[in-house]
């Protein structure tokens, strides 16, 4: 029986449960999901750790055969199989005819970085002449605001929330501290409430709404690294722009892991990373996202040749011709063989669709949330052995694929038998 996309994932186990009468937690259960996953081919496409290969595995516990059971791509997705086709595509190209490379090929060097922007664009939800690919995300970042904070003496603030992550924190603190601004008094941070973990959102547009006149940049993440929340995007859009606030968010958690709206949604700027969800490998090429409403009003502060249209590039004039909206940001000639690597993990993200993956992550994640529940929640009154607490929220539309939990035992002799067993986390 084909699974409704409306059908809530413990539904879901629960059907699967009763056409096999069985109990939800019994593996053939996992088994009948397996068989109606339409996407299961794409694990084909990349290459998954073997157990032998892991650094703490116990093989008296594991075969070492057995592919790892990865649960870090929140950190850094595996390698697409074609990564290593396209890198020696372009270095052979390169071997042969150096530099004539820039113009030839599939993907000329020149125009690497634009080659594969079309690839992107559906998994942001933005136009093509919004996304600029290049550097790394807190270059991006600070680019942006150069750009985008403009602070005066009414409207100085940047609003984030509190435990951002360590990079988005120290951009935000020194580009505040740039413009010879207090940070105590212009970096503004909202906190959880008392005894709990992850951000309310009527707390969030509490304070749009009562210090929105003062507030210059609301910056968030979509999806916070630690909790795992996925933040209502276009909400707070929506009321950073009701009060005059610029509205941007840092992608890294949430591109390639929640379908994102960024043009319908009117965000005026954003940025992320590849090497996590989008499997572009360690220092992957970054992106950067500015709305068209900006194109010819906001520009970028700090300027190179790559920003400079293509057309009169090479008349070498130095008669600045800046190209409108995101590629005017770009400084710096595209690293083509991190094009290359990106290259060949989008072209799995076309083939897959972002709504059948986040259709599938729904399901997967709910499944794993189920299983953790039944066995070693604190309400389950059979359970004799450690509690497990996942301070992720519950309901599908407040967080992506990660799960964030927490232990009655320390956390550091669960890492340990995990890893033991081939299973990757993140401590």
């Amino acid at each position: 029986m084909e699974p409704s996309p409306l059908e809530l994932p413990v539904d879901a186990v629960r059907r699967i449960a009763a056409e096999l009468n069985c109990d939800p937690t019994d593996e053939r259960v996992a088994l009948r999901l397996d068989e109606e996953d339409k996407l299961s081919h794409f694990r084909n496409c990349f290459y998954i750790p073997k157990m032998r290969d892991l650094p703490s595995i116990d093989l008296s516990l594991v075969s070492e055969d057995d592919d790892a059971i990865y649960f870090l791509g929140n950190s850094l997705g595996l390698q697409p199989k074609m990564v290593r086709t396209y890198l020696e595509e372009e270095l052979d190209k390169w071997a042969k005819m150096g530099a004539y490379g820039h113009d030839v090929g599939k993907r000329p060097w020149i125009v690497g970085d634009e080659s594969i922007v079309s690839l992107m664009k559906d998994i942001v939800g933005a136009h093509e002449k919004e996304i600029a690919l290049m550097n790394a995300l807190t270059i991006n970042l600070h680019l942006l605001l150069l750009s985008f904070f403009k602070p005066t003496p009414k409207r100085h603030k940047i609003l984030l929330e509190a435990k951002a992550f360590p990079s988005d924190h120290y951009a935000i603190e020194s580009q505040i501290q740039l413009h010879g601004l207090d940070v105590e008094k212009s970096m503004r941070m909202v906190k959880p409430r008392e005894g709990e973990e992850t951000l309310r959102m009527e707390d969030i547009l509490e304070v749009i709404e009562e210090e929105g006149d003062s507030i210059a940049v609301i910056l968030f993440s979509g999806l916070h690294f630690y909790t795992g929340q996925l933040f209502n995007i276009p909400a707070i859009t929506k009321a950073g722009h009701a009060k005059g606030c610029f509205v941007g968010f840092d992608l890294a958690h949430a591109v390639g892991n929640v379908e994102l709206r960024l043009h319908d949604w009117g965000v005026d700027f954003a940025c992320w990373c590849s090497y996590k969800y989008l499997n572009s490998g360690a220092g992957g090429l970054a992106g950067a996202f500015v709305h068209e409403k900006h194109a010819h009003t906001v520009k970028p502060a700090l300027v190179g040749w790559f920003g400079h249209d293509l057309s009169t590039r090479f008349n070498m004039d130095n008669k600045l011709q800046l190209i409108p909206g995101a590629n005017g940001f770009r400084i710096s000639n595209p690293p083509i063989l991190l094009v290359c690597s990106l290259h060949a993990s989008l072209e799995v993200f076309q083939q897959a669709t972002m709504t059948a993956l986040r259709r599938k992550s729904i399901l997967l994640t709910g499944y794993l949330e189920y299983m953790l529940k039944h066995y070693h929640s604190k309400d389950n009154t059979e359970n004799k052995g450690p509690i497990v607490n996942i301070i992720t929220p519950s309901r599908a539309e407040e967080r992506g694929c990660q799960l964030t939990l927490t232990f009655s035992i320390p956390k550091k002799s669960v890492f340990k038998e995990l890893e033991k067993r081939g299973v990757v986390v993140c401590i």
